[in-house]
């Protein structure tokens, strides 16, 4: 029982700590500004693109080539 109640305590004290180290990230982080919103979603963007075109080629590869060979 006593085991329990210790478990509780620093479970509690750690969910704390964890939720203190989250409040302090959130009051670092600021909104970002037009421009660096613009850039970061072109970025985002290509790279989704560059992945998709890497799939296709692989799928392009993977059933097209055996037809060749």
């Amino acid at each position: 029982m006593a085991g329990n109640i210790l478990k509780s305590a620093k479970t509690d004290r750690n969910i704390v700590q964890i939720l203190r180290s989250y409040l302090r990230v959130l009051k670092l982080a600021k909104k970002p500004s037009n421009e660096e919103f613009i850039m970061i979603s072109k970025v985002a963007g290509l790279g989704i693109l560059a992945i998709g075109i890497v799939g296709f080629i692989i799928y392009v590869l993977l059933t097209e080539a055996p037809k060749w060979v």
